[in-house]
């Protein structure tokens, strides 16, 4: 029982709610547009059910990927994608994500759509949140993930356009978010099964790790940033 209050386990949780925020933050706009075809009494049903079923589907995800992640690796194929993520976070693609997801009039038809949806975009979700949870003991990890997520959901789905609203005025949020989950690829790789005979475990280099995870989101992120600006217009 004492290791949830270690500074560890809150390190984690707090990892956790802000890689739910940075990256569930589509989620509130999917619940918005699966619901919008429902009659106006219906919808806070289709809102609640949706999410319900949704959040149910990422715990056992997590579960699987937690699992999974004791292969060896898998950790550090997982790191790569965590920096792959990162690295959109801070130089998006300019794309309609949601153009694709149709509106239902019927309420089993939107809590469908909002679970289905929401598998597809939880990918990245998923793994940035088990790699989050390896820092907690492993007896606590499922627990940790659940009880972040409990924390999170009300701020994705009632915040998400306060969120928005501080991410646009303060894009560092953004960059600090890329850079968090190049922390965790880097720690990750650390605690690899394959690598620990060939990489010292100790503190020093797990931070060093992931201070260089963080730096190399920030860098690659800023670089293909960069790439697509357009060239400024030359004066006539």
């Amino acid at each position: 029982m004492e290791e949830f209050f270690t500074a560890h386990f809150w390190v984690a949780v707090g990892q956790i709610i802000m890689i739910d925020i940075l990256l569930g933050g589509d989620n509130a706009v999917v619940i918005a547009l699966a619901c919008r075809g429902l009659p106006a009494h219906q919808r806070t049903k289709g809102i609640i059910w949706g999410t319900a079923g949704a959040i149910v589907l990422r715990v056992i995800l997590i579960a699987f990927a937690l699992a999974l992640l004791q292969v060896p690796f898998l950790k550090f194929v997982g790191a790569l994608l965590l920096i792959w993520i990162g690295i959109k976070l801070i130089a998006p693609e300019e794309e309609d994500a949601h153009g694709s997801i149709q509106g239902s009039d019927k309420l089993w038809g939107a809590i469908k759509t909002i679970i289905v949806a929401d598998l597809v975009m939880s990918v990245d979700n998923v793994i940035a949140i088990a790699g989050a949870a390896q820092g907690a003991g492993e007896q606590h990890q499922l627990p940790l993930v659940i009880f972040g997520l409990l924390v999170s959901i009300p701020i994705i789905v009632w915040g998400s356009q306060l969120v928005l609203k501080l991410m646009d005025r303060f894009p560092i949020i953004i960059l600090l978010g890329g850079m968090l989950l190049g922390w965790i690829a880097g720690t990750m790789m650390h605690s690899d099964p394959a690598l620990v005979p060939y990489i010292p475990q100790d503190k020093t280099v797990h931070y060093a790790m992931g201070v260089a995870g963080a730096l190399l989101v920030l860098a690659i992120g800023k670089w293909v940033q960069s790439r697509r600006s357009p060239p400024p217009a030359s004066a006539a």
